[in-house]
């Protein structure tokens, strides 16, 4: 009698326990109805490869352990396409089966015609990464004035970056805004209030308690936020002609550093406080777009047009340490998408001719420069998962090559919809995410 009824003890428990779960699964939708969200042991992730940032885990752009596929297209291989309300080139973020990406509608949206700066509005979308259904759409107005155009990338170039409480959105003069998960807005933190006709594009940074923007555009700052109440815990200045999103890397004897490339120098703080901890002359007179890489304590660096558009500085100095710190330059570069690193080499290719690059991470030299026909431009910084590299033109192919220091291309893979593809591909599980001005797509198996 006594083991019938454990027995029966256990199993109304089983039941409870099971009910409580498939209540705490259950979500609410963009119409306000819930639905119960599928899950699967198997595709738990390692919160510590969650793609959560821009350019994924350290913001390096690799994805360990990850196997994506290496061909795709229009008819196979796309597990969901998702329509997005506007055009953007952000990246999407993952947390928690939830994709978060931003686009913008109302005002000099590609193939719209009308509207004013008054009607833009930036939106900040979650999505389920298991049927791509939006499970809200948060739109903000802009703070005006804006700019009348925006060259190239449009109004909603910023990657988001989420945590496992909020979500942090970099929209320019209209803010830092940080979200809920249910899509309530909690703050909003001024960062400045310049515009430029090349937009803004830096991308939020976390680390410890703090969201860190670069707002070179809005007030030439770095800028350091409390992530619970959006207040300014540091500021620094004479953050000049940067548009890419900063890197925290280690020096070789563990110091963490905040490095960010403006026109002619490269910067690096302490990452807690904002205290600079040294400079590098770069030689490069131009804007700077691409993002750093760093790794084994050395930081890589591309940028320009022309001269020298390429360079590599060991961390762990103090005060200007071009002489002491500064290992090569090089000729070779590009404007605007960033490297990525991979077993001592350096694999980019340039934003305008389409020649892909491979070079020797201590020295430099030119390992191969080998052009990929017909690729068109490349806005979007690589992808390194599976030893193979992702490349995302503009058009929306992408060109799938061995990460070796022998140029093989594997594969090129067409998901041409009549948008632009200026956001990076984003890593969940062995999927990837890529997105256009039109629409979000889920590839893999």
């Amino acid at each position: 009698m006594f083991s019938v009824t454990r027995s029966v003890q256990t199993l109304l428990t089983v039941g409870l326990l099971v009910s409580w779960i498939q209540t705490a699964q259950a979500e609410p939708t963009q119409s306000g109805k819930s639905r119960t969200r599928r899950t699967d042991a198997s595709r738990t992730l390692d919160r510590s490869r969650e793609w959560s940032t821009f350019r994924g885990p350290g913001g390096l752009g690799v994805a360990e352990n990850a196997k994506p596929p290496v061909e795709w297209g229009p008819e196979s291989g796309v597990v969901w396409k998702a329509a997005l309300p506007g055009a953007g080139a952000s990246s999407p973020v993952v947390r928690n089966q939830r994709a978060y990406v931003t686009s913008y509608t109302g005002f000099f949206v590609p193939g719209e015609d009308g509207g004013t700066p008054a009607d833009l509005k930036r939106h900040l979308l979650a999505i389920d990464l298991n049927d791509g259904s939006i499970l809200w759409d948060r739109a903000v107005s802009a703070k005006l004035p804006e700019e009348e155009r925006i060259r190239d990338h449009g109004f909603a170039a910023n990657t988001p970056a989420v945590d496992d409480e909020q979500i942090y959105a970099f929209f320019g003069k209209s803010g830092v805004i940080a979200f809920d998960l249910n899509g309530k807005e909690l703050w909003t933190t001024d960062v400045g209030e310049k515009t430029n006709g090349w937009g803004t594009s830096s991308s939020p940074v976390l680390y410890q308690d703090l969201v860190i923007v670069c707002a070179s555009v809005e007030s030439e700052s770095l800028v350091a936020l409390d992530r619970k109440s959006g207040k300014v815990r540091w500021r620094v200045g004479g953050i000049v002609e940067a548009w890419n999103t900063p890197l925290i890397a280690k020096s070789s004897d563990g110091r963490e550093e905040l490095i960010v490339a403006t026109q002619g120098k490269i910067l690096a703080f302490s990452p807690a406080t904002g205290d600079a901890l040294w400079n590098c002359e770069t030689s490069i007179t131009w804007y700077m777009v691409p993002s750093i890489v760093a790794a084994d304590g050395v930081a890589y660096c591309l940028g320009g047009r022309s001269g020298i558009t390429s360079l590599a500085v060991r961390l762990g100095g103090t005060g200007d340490v071009t002489a002491s710190h500064r290992l090569w330059t090089s000729q070779k570069g590009s404007n605007v998408s960033s490297p990525v690193f991979h077993e001592g080499h350096l694999y980019w290719v340039n934003d305008q001719s389409g020649i892909a690059y491979c070079a020797k991470a201590p020295t430099g030299e030119i390992v191969y420069e080998k052009r990929m026909e017909r690729a068109g431009q490349f806005y979007a910084s690589p992808l390194l998962a599976d030893g193979k590299l992702y490349y995302l033109a503009r058009d929306g192919r992408t060109f799938v090559v061995a990460a070796r220091p022998e140029f093989e291309e594997l594969s090129r893979n067409d998901l041409r919809d009549g948008g632009v593809f200026n956001g990076g591909p984003t890593v969940v599980g062995n999927r990837l995410l890529i997105r256009s001005d039109k629409f979000l797509y889920c590839v893999g198996n």
